[in-house]
């Protein structure tokens, strides 16, 4: 009988109306502590999810690719590797550092508010906060352009296919790759435009959402096509954030996919362009300031966690051989002299036993 598929993080859940973004990195030293967090994910959803059970509360964790080999003896996921920068002719997507990502999901901004705050005292002085975004949904699931955002999430067996690692990657199976990008919008010069305009650079109606036939738009550049003929999707949780009173206007971009290639592919297109349409015309008016690519474990892994890289490199290798005794100190040795003690072998001059030190530092 063929063993149950491992189990994923809730990477296919629906987009709620708030979010949080966390992306840490880890000092040294912090890996115990990240570990212990790690593996008791799951058991804070259910706790702080438990009065309020219609919330849809949830927390997705990714690792980066630096962390990998500091946090579990065992071998990398295949298509794990930093997060590659994109230098266009006229934009740049810069890479940035990222050890681990919390991607935390509710329909209440209280209880994504109280899971990161549980989460940060947990890994107190284990960790650096790099970026820290609150989500929120903006009107009708719009973004701040003024755009519907996801219409083209594949769904059921298709998200599926989509996004959770198979047999391509057996030690990884349930798992999945995740691109995160923060983007900051210059509205000003947005609004400016006619909607027409704006309609001909995302590739969709405003008001209606209807796709158009538009080469170059930002909908026709995302749309990805294999070797099969077939479309190869991702699936997005994008999330408005901003400050008005500060002038901050963004949307943090988050995909999720079987392999990064796709999501990578869809950047490159964005940021370099396909002739003879070039860049795509979005990024003349939001501009990327962060990047980082994480894996996502299943939540078998999670819930049973490889061991630490020392941990497990001291249960492999043999203990340390003690060093021969010089041969002053042997009395079965021709010409030795006999000990203080009156000559009983094997003892030093305390009484104590000659073989060597027994801290704890020296033991396998």
């Amino acid at each position: 009988m063929q063993p149950p598929a491992p189990e994923s993080q809730q990477v296919l859940a629906p987009l709620t109306s708030a979010a949080a973004f966390l992306v840490l990195t880890i000092e040294e030293g912090g890996e115990e502590t990240v570990r212990d967090l790690l593996g008791d994910l799951a058991g804070l959803a259910r706790a702080f999810g438990f009065g309020a059970p219609d919330a849809g509360l949830n927390c997705v964790a990714g690792i980066g690719s630096d962390a990998w080999d500091r946090l579990f003896a065992y071998p990398r996921p295949a298509e794990l590797h930093p997060f590659r920068p994109i230098d266009g002719p006229r934009h740049h997507a810069p890479a940035t550092p990222g050890d681990l990502l919390f991607h935390l999901r509710a329909t209440r901004t209280d209880l994504c508010f109280a899971f990161a705050s549980e989460i940060m005292r947990r890994l107190r002085g284990a960790v650096v906060l790099q970026d820290e975004v609150q989500g929120f949904k903006y009107l009708d699931v719009r973004d701040l352009l003024g755009f519907v955002d996801g219409t083209e999430n594949p769904v059921g067996a298709t998200a599926r296919a989509a996004v959770v690692i198979g047999d391509e990657d057996p030690e990884h199976a349930g798992g999945s790759y995740v691109i995160v990008q923060k983007y900051l919008h210059d509205l000003d010069t947005w609004n400016a435009l006619p909607v027409e305009a704006q309609e001909r650079i995302i590739g969709r109606t405003k008001a209606t959402n209807i796709e158009l036939d538009a080469p170059g738009s930002h909908v026709d550049l995302n749309t990805v096509v294999g070797p099969d003929g077939e479309e190869r999707k991702i699936l997005r949780d994008n999330m408005p954030f901003g400050s008005p009173g500060r002038g901050e206007f963004g949307t943090y971009y988050i995909g999720y996919a079987r392999t990064p290639e796709v999501t990578e592919l869809m950047l490159e297109r964005m940021f370099v362009g396909v002739p003879p349409t070039g860049h795509d015309r979005i990024l003349d008016f939001s501009t990327a300031v962060t990047g980082t690519l994480f894996y996502v474990p299943s939540a078998d892994l999670l819930d049973d966690l490889p061991p630490l890289p020392a941990t497990a490199a001291r249960t492999a290798a043999p203990g340390p051989a003690a060093p021969p005794d010089p041969p002053g100190d042997r009395p079965d040795l021709p010409g030795t002299p006999p000990s203080p003690d009156g000559g009983a072998s094997g003892t030093g001059s305390d009484g104590s036993l000659g073989i060597g030190n027994l801290n704890r530092s020296t033991l396998p």
